[in-house]
C-alpha cells in the first residue's frame, strides 16, 4: 500500500471535486434504496388496504410523490456522479502523466537508458490508465458503501431494533473482512496481469520493430511462439481473475438471501408494508456492496502498476545542471584533463586517464577501434554522464557550471544513431534550429539537402514529404546524412559527429568530408571514426585505445612515428 502514497497525495489537488463525486454516489445509491424500499412499501400498503373507506383513508399521494423524486435523483445523481468523477479522474490522470514527465526529463539520457523504450512507454500509458481504477472502483464505491450500510440500518432499527441490528452486523462484516480477503487472494493474480501484460507489450512491440530482421534470420516464428505462450499464460491469469469476481459476486448473492431469510424471520410479526421495505431495503443494499467487493480485486493490479511507476520516477538524476551559469559563447575551446569515467555495474573503466585540448576552429579526429570509448567521450562532452574524475572545460569553464541551454546551444551533435520522427522532412530539418535560426527558409534547407546529396527526398511533395512511421523508408546512410543536414543547420560553434562515414559509399563520404571541413571553417570539429579516409585533412588527429589517448598529432607526423597509426594505414593499403 506504501507504493500509492505518492499518487494519493496527487488527490490533494482535486479534493473538493472528489469529495463532491463521493457524495454523489452515495446520493445516487440511497435515492435507488429509497425509490426500491418506498415503491415495495406502497404497492404492500395499497393491496393491504382493501376496502373502498380504506383507500378514502390512505394516503397515497405523498409515498407516490416519494417515488418519483426517488426516481428523478437517481437518474439526475448518476448522470452528475458521472461526469464529475470521471472529469476528476481525467484531470488527476493529465497531472500524473505531467508529473511523470516532470520526473523524467531532468534524467540524463544514461539514466533512461536503464530501460527499454517499450518499458517506459508501458509505464507512461498502461500503468497511468490503471491508476484510475483507485478512485473509480476502490475509493468511491467504499466510501458509498459504508455510508448506506449505516444509513440503512438506522432506518430499519427504527422500525426494528432487531432486524436493523442484524441487518447492520452482516453488512457491516462484509465490508470489513470481504475486500481485504478477496485482496490477498487476487493480488498475487494481480500482479501477474501487470507483469504478463508488460511482457507482452514488449515482445509485441520488438517483433513489430524487428520484424524485417527476424523474417530474414529465420527467427520469426520463436518470436511468435514466445507471443503465444506470453499470451496464453495471460489469458490463464484473466480467468483467474474473473473466477475471482464470479467467486466474490456469487457469495455476495448467498449472503444476501441468508440475511434477507433471517430478516424476514425477525421481521414476521411486523406489518406486511413494513415486512416489503425490509425486503427491498435489504437487497439494495447487498446491490450497493457489489462493486465494493469486486474492486478490492482491482487494487493488486494498481498497487503493482503503481510500483513500475516507482522504478522511473524515484531514480534520481545522474547529471544534474545549474539554473544559471555564463552566457553561451560565439567560439569555443575545449580541454579534457585526466578523464576516468567507468559505467555502472562495469569492471572496467570505458575512459581511464584521459586527455586533449582542441582550440578554438581545430578540426580533430579521434581514431580508435570499437569498443575504445570514443562516443563514450561525446557523451561526456554533452553531460549524458558525468565523469568520475578529471576536468572538462569550455573556454575555461568547467563544463559542470555551464547550464543546460547554453550547452545545447553552443553544441551540435550528430549521434550514431539518428532518429527520424513522424513527420515532414521540414520539421525533421529544423528540429535543432535555435530562434535566430528558425528563420531558415526552404531555399536553405533544400540547398543543405542538395550538399549532402539527398536530393532524391526533395523529390515529389519536396520538404512537404512525410518521414518515420506510415512515411518514406530511409536508409542508414539517408539518416546519418539527415543528422549531418541538422547540424550544418545549427549554428553552434562545437560540432560534435559520431561515425560519420557509416552506411556511406566512398564518393559521398568524400562529399561529406568536403562539406564539413569547408561549413566547418569558424567551428569548433571533432569527429569520431575507426575509418581512415579523409584524415589527412585534420589539424590533429587522436589515438584511443582502451580509454586513453595512446598518440596524437597531425597526419604527417603520425605517419613519421611508424606508430599505431602508421600500422592502420599499412594494414588498410
Amino acid at each position: 500500500m506504501r507504493a500509492l502514497m505518492p499518487y494519493l497525495k496527487l488527490y490533494r489537488c482535486y479534493g473538493g471535486q472528489l469529495v463532491l463525486g463521493i457524495m454523489l454516489t452515495i446520493v445516487t445509491l440511497l435515492a435507488s434504496i429509497s425509490l426500491l424500499t418506498l415503491s415495495g412499501w406502497f404497492i404492500t400498503s395499497a393491496a393491504t388496504v382493501g376496502t373502498a373507506a380504506g383507500l378514502y383513508s390512505f394516503n397515497y399521494m405523498l409515498p407516490a410523490a416519494g417515488v418519483r423524486s426517488a426516481a428523478i435523483t437517481r437518474t439526475a445523481g448518476r448522470w452528475a456522479e458521472r461526469v464529475v468523477s470521471h472529469d476528476a479522474t481525467f484531470r488527476i490522470l493529465q497531472h500524473l502523466r505531467l508529473y511523470i514527465f516532470r520526473s523524467i526529463m531532468p534524467l540524463s539520457p544514461g539514466s533512461i537508458a536503464r530501460f527499454r523504450q517499450a518499458e517506459l512507454l508501458n509505464s507512461l500509458v498502461v500503468d497511468v490508465d490503471m491508476l484510475d481504477h483507485l478512485y473509480l472502483r476502490v475509493i468511491a464505491p467504499l466510501a458509498g458503501a459504508v455510508v448506506v450500510t449505516f444509513t440503512v440500518t438506522t432506518g430499519i432499527c427504527l422500525l426494528d431494533l432487531r432486524s436493523g441490528l442484524t441487518l447492520g452486523a452482516v453488512l457491516l462484516a462484509i465490508i470489513s473482512l470481504f475486500p481485504l480477503l478477496f485482496y490477498l487472494i487476487g493480488k498475487p493474480t494481480g500482479a501477474a496481469l501487470t507483469a504478463l501484460r508488460a511482457d507482452y507489450r514488449l515482445l509485441l512491440n520488438t517483433w513489430l520493430s524487428s520484424n524485417a530482421e527476424l523474417t530474414l534470420y529465420g527467427a520469426a516464428e520463436h518470436y511468435r511462439y514466445q507471443l503465444d505462450a506470453i499470451e496464453q499464460l495471460w489469458q490463464e491469469h484473466q480467468r483467474r481473475h474473473s473466477s475471482l469476481v464470479a467467486s466474490a459476486q456469487s457469495m455476495l448473492l448467498l449472503l444476501a438471501g441468508l440475511t434477507l431469510t433471517l430478516v424476514l424471520w425477525l421481521a414476521n410479526e411486523l406489518q406486511r408494508s413494513f415486512i416489503a421495505l425490509f425486503v427491498f431495503a435489504t437487497l439494495t443494499a447487498f446491490e450497493a456492496l457489489g462493486p465494493v467487493v469486486s474492486a478490492f480485486q482491482y487494487l493488486g493490479q494498481v498497487i503493482a502498476a503503481a510500483k513500475n511507476l516507482n522504478l522511473v520516477l524515484h531514480q534520481s538524476p545522474e547529471v544534474l545542471f545549474p539554473t544559471a551559469g555564463p552566457a553561451p559563447a560565439a567560439h569555443v575551446a575545449l580541454s579534457v584533463m585526466r578523464v576516468r569515467f567507468q559505467y555502472p555495474e562495469q569492471v572496467v573503466p570505458a575512459i581511464n586517464n584521459l586527455s586533449l585540448t582542441v582550440a578554438v576552429g581545430e578540426q580533430i579526429a579521434i581514431l580508435g577501434h570499437t569498443g575504445s570509448g570514443k562516443s563514450t567521450l561525446l557523451q561526456l562532452l554533452t553531460r549524458a554522464w558525468d565523469p568520475q574524475a578529471g576536468e572538462i572545460t569550455i573556454n575555461g569553464v568547467l563544463l559542470h557550471k555551464w547550464s543546460e541551454r547554453a550547452l545545447r546551444e553552443m553544441t551540435a551533435v550528430v549521434p550514431q544513431r539518428v532518429h527520424i520522427f513522424s513527420a515532414t522532412l521540414r520539421a525533421n530539418l529544423r528540429l535543432a534550429a535555435q530562434d535566430a535560426d528558425a528563420n531558415a527558409n526552404d531555399e536553405q534547407l533544400c540547398a543543405v539537402m542538395q550538399q549532402l546529396g539527398l536530393d532524391t527526398l526533395l523529390m515529389g511533395d519536396g520538404l512537404n514529404t512525410w518521414l518515420g512511421e506510415g512515411g518514406r523508408a530511409l536508409s542508414g546512410g539517408e539518416q546519418r546524412r539527415i543528422g549531418i543536414a541538422r547540424a550544418l543547420l545549427h549554428s553552434a560553434p562545437l560540432l560534435l559527429l559520431d561515425e560519420t562515414n557509416e552506411g556511406l559509399d566512398l564518393f559521398t563520404a568524400q562529399q561529406i568530408r568536403h562539406l564539413l571541413t569547408t561549413r566547418g571553417k569558424e567551428r569548433t570539429v571533432i569527429i569520431v571514426t575507426h575509418h581512415l579516409l579523409g584524415l589527412e585533412h585534420f589539424d590533429r588527429i587522436y589515438i584511443i585505445d582502451r580509454g586513453t589517448v595512446i598518440e596524437q598529432g597531425s597526419h604527417q607526423s603520425l605517419m613519421e612515428q611508424r606508430g599505431r597509426y602508421y600500422q592502420y594505414h599499412q594494414i588498410v593499403h
